[in-house]
């Protein structure tokens, strides 16, 4: 699946069908990304009943992600993940424009 230039996975879409399932019919997965963390900024998932006007929508697999026009261009030619190893299981972004991040991955810098 992609739009906006960021792809989601076919295990990723996997995991947020199942996550999706457990919730009320229309709820989206919102990733965006905010101001924190230990490098700068931050990714930050969300479950939304609603959509944005401005959203951009990613769907396919009975996942839809949502993402806003700045943590799109934050997120631009990144790849959403998902990942199962012995450290945990967890959503990782990918994102080409990060110069560093965090040990867990969850914060960046550019």
């Amino acid at each position: 699946m992609t739009s906006g230039n960021v792809t989601v996975t076919e295990r990723a879409a996997g995991k947020i069908a199942a996550i999706l399932k457990s919730e009320p019919a229309g709820t989206m997965l919102r990733v965006s990304v905010e101001g924190g963390g230990c490098s700068g900024f931050q990714y930050k998932f969300d479950v939304e009943r609603e959509k944005a006007p401005d959203d951009i929508a990613i769907e396919g697999d009975g996942a839809i992600v949502l993402i806003d026009p700045v943590s799109l261009g934050l997120l631009a030619g990144s790849e959403i993940d998902y990942v199962d190893d012995l450290i945990g299981a967890a959503f990782k972004i990918n994102n080409p424009q990060a110069k560093t991040s965090c040990g867990c991955g969850t914060s960046f810098s550019l």
